[in-house]
């Protein structure tokens, strides 16, 4: 049995029938959803699974495609506003058919054509219909999270302050990039891999791009020596060379590139000279 909770979100659905409309899916309790014909591939049989992506159309019918949306239900993501309404602003979410709608009660501040924001979609059970909401702070957990020290996750830049970037953690949390941890440039709307470095007493949440301790230290040390390779086994930035100049090439502090260079120096490695670093 299938519930109306696939509603928003890609599955993988049985072929019922191939009729010149398209493809009659089995939604379960749903009942049927069509995939139009010009998503059905040739090879499609019937009884054959298809990973679909099921949304309401204009007139509230259920509607399967294979276009790889850029929000599914219960995400965060940047849309860019196509169009403002009577209704609201309707976004582009990637399905070609229908735009995602956000109502004006759902704005934070009013959306404008051309704009890019982050929205939250979600079913609205009053409706009945899949929506958007730029007012996403409501949508993040309450719940005291769980997160351990150097644990991996998903994060979504969400703005800049001017003590760091804010971030969405897995899709539940929010989180903070502080702009002195940071050797790399990150942008707003960018999605990428995190790890958490502290959850506060106040269950705030600090975040670094980089693998935290002795992970992140071994990661460093193997791109120091893939450098010295593609260089012909020398290299000229020593343990005296300009900070900016080590932190645009290896991502790290000067004081980090001094360690990870006695650490290689210690495994007999590297030779570290006056003013040249050789491979061994």
């Amino acid at each position: 049995m299938i519930s109306n909770e696939i509603i928003g979100t890609r599955v993988q659905l049985p072929v019922l029938r191939l009729t010149e409309p398209g493809a009659y899916l089995d939604g379960g309790e749903l009942g049927e959803i069509l995939l139009p014909t010009r998503y059905v591939d040739e090879h499609l049989n019937e009884g054959d699974n298809i990973e679909v992506f099921v949304y309401l159309d204009a007139k509230n019918r259920l509607i399967a495609t294979t276009l790889e949306p850029k929000i599914q239900r219960d995400q965060f993501a940047f849309l860019r506003c196509k169009e403002v309404s009577a209704h609201g602003a309707f976004m582009d979410w990637g399905i070609e058919a229908k735009d995602l709608l956000v109502p004006f009660k759902e704005q934070k501040a009013d959306l404008e054509e051309g704009g890019n924001y982050l929205i939250y979609c979600y079913f609205d059970d009053t409706t009945q219909r899949l929506v958007g909401s730029s007012r996403t702070n409501k949508f993040l957990d309450v719940i005291p999270p769980d997160f351990e020290f150097n644990q991996e996750v998903e994060i979504l830049i969400t703005g800049v302050l001017e003590i760091g970037y804010t971030c969405i953690i897995d899709g539940t949390h929010s989180g903070m990039i502080y702009h002195n941890e940071m050797f790399e440039s990150i942008r707003v709307g960018q999605t990428m891999k995190g790890y958490i470095k502290k959850v506060r007493e106040d269950d705030k949440i600090d975040v670094s791009i980089h693998p935290l301790g002795v992970e992140r230290f071994e990661s460093k040390t193997t791109d120091i020596v893939g450098f010295i390779k593609e260089n012909g086994g020398q290299m000229f930035i020593t343990d005296k060379s300009d900070p900016e100049l080590i932190r645009t090439t290896f991502g790290m502090s000067k004081k980090a590139y001094k360690k990870a260079l006695g650490g290689l120096y210690r495994d007999k490695l590297i030779d570290i000279q006056a003013d040249k670093i050789v491979l061994l």
